[in-house]
């Protein structure tokens, strides 16, 4: 099964994180099907850009997102509708 999920990166005390299509089974830093957008948390304001087409194409082919990444979706479509 698939999952749209984050995957940390960036240093100790500045995270940064990609969203990425992968596996459910592997761990989320191991290798992933596809990168779909980024999160960095620890700008002013938070920012969050996600491909929603691709997003939308990977949820009808079953990928499931992770509650963190249901938010972070609604925050992108709330932006882009802005």
């Amino acid at each position: 099964m698939l999952k749209i999920r984050l995957s940390r990166g960036g240093s100790k005390q500045n995270p940064h994180y990609r969203v990425v299509v992968s596996e459910s089974g592997r761990t989320p830093s191991g290798p992933n099907v596809d990168t779909i957008g980024i999160y960095a948390p620890g700008s002013d304001p938070a920012q969050v850009r996600i491909d929603l087409t691709k997003a939308d194409a990977w949820i009808r082919k079953g990928a499931r997102p992770s509650e963190t990444v249901k938010s972070l979706l609604e925050r992108a479509r709330a932006a882009q509708g802005a």
